[in-house]
């Protein structure tokens, strides 16, 4: 089975400045992927490049093994939502969506009507008259109401309230269950994790990791959080220690490998309450971006 995503050496560069560099990636059918990466990482490049909507620098990629140029074919069964949705400010809501639907050439009536009520959205008003939350979820409604292959989706949850957010995980939830695949760029890292097994980590343009979040979680840091008796020990001289910070009473410290020696230097001074957690998708991300001027 073809991939449902697949780039050989994409790259797209405007003059001077490559926003996207040689990116080799795959998403398999039926996954839910989180895309991560701040402004300017090359996320929305990606997504615009597999959309047809730029021409790539060099490198090529693929839609269930077609290649994007070859737009009709390979965007036959593809929902776009961006997190800056513009639609046809005269037009209802209801009137948007017929016009999507004929566009695309094939609605589930039924499932639209459900999902009108789901994001608990008034179709009859006029597109002017909305919320930014709600043009999202018109434009949610939309690119679910067809079922399609592939969900690409670019910080699609910008402007719905936290109840929308969980309708809009519960959607993708379901479906991914039907086989559908969905690749989600968000800067939401609660719901990536929330939603995604696998993730790809941008910074610069380049992918700098493509893993599973217990992969990641693995290969990453264990974070100590410790109430102490007394004053908090020298601990940046540490070879494992990766990061440390200050508490009200006591110590968080992140450490990459054995603890012993962090756990014997707390022990010296009196620990009086100690927890220990995997690193939360968060903290996981923000270690590729320590270094990071910006």
């Amino acid at each position: 089975m073809d991939a449902a995503i697949r780039t050989v050496g994409l790259t797209k560069r405007f003059g001077s400045v490559t926003a996207l560099d040689h990116l080799d990636l795959e998403v398999a059918p039926g996954e839910i992927f989180g895309y991560l990466g701040p402004n300017g990482a090359g996320k929305s490049t990606t997504i615009r490049l597999l959309l047809g909507l730029l021409r790539p620098s060099s490198g090529e990629a693929w839609i269930d093994g077609v290649p994007v140029a070859d737009v009709e074919r390979a965007h036959a069964s593809v929902s776009y939502v961006p997190g800056d949705v513009a639609l046809w400010p005269q037009l209802t809501g209801r009137e948007v969506l017929e016009l999507l639907g004929r566009t695309s050439g094939g609605v589930d009536e039924a499932f639209r009507d459900e999902l009108i009520e789901r994001f608990e959205v008034d179709p009859d008003r006029r597109i002017r008259a909305y919320s930014k939350g709600n043009r999202q979820k018109i434009a949610l409604v939309a690119a679910l109401m067809t079922r399609p292959r592939l969900l690409l989706l670019d910080e699609p949850t910008v402007g719905l309230d936290p109840l929308m957010q969980e309708q809009f995980q519960e959607l993708v939830r379901e479906a991914a269950g039907r086989g559908q695949t969905v690749f989600l760029s968000s800067h939401l890292l609660d719901e990536v994790e929330d939603l995604c097994e696998r993730v790809a980590i941008l910074r610069d343009g380049r992918l700098v990791e493509v893993a599973t979040l217990a992969d990641l979680r693995r290969l990453s840091t264990t974070v100590f959080e410790a109430s102490l008796a007394g004053p908090v020990p020298a601990l940046d001289d540490l070879a494992e220690v990766v990061g440390v910070e200050d508490t009200d009473t006591g110590v968080r410290v992140s450490v990459s490998g054995s603890p012993a020696a962090v756990l014997s230097r707390l022990s010296a001074v009196g620990v009086t309450r100690l927890q220990s957690h995997a690193p939360t998708l968060e903290e996981i991300f923000l270690t590729y971006y320590e270094d990071d001027p910006s």
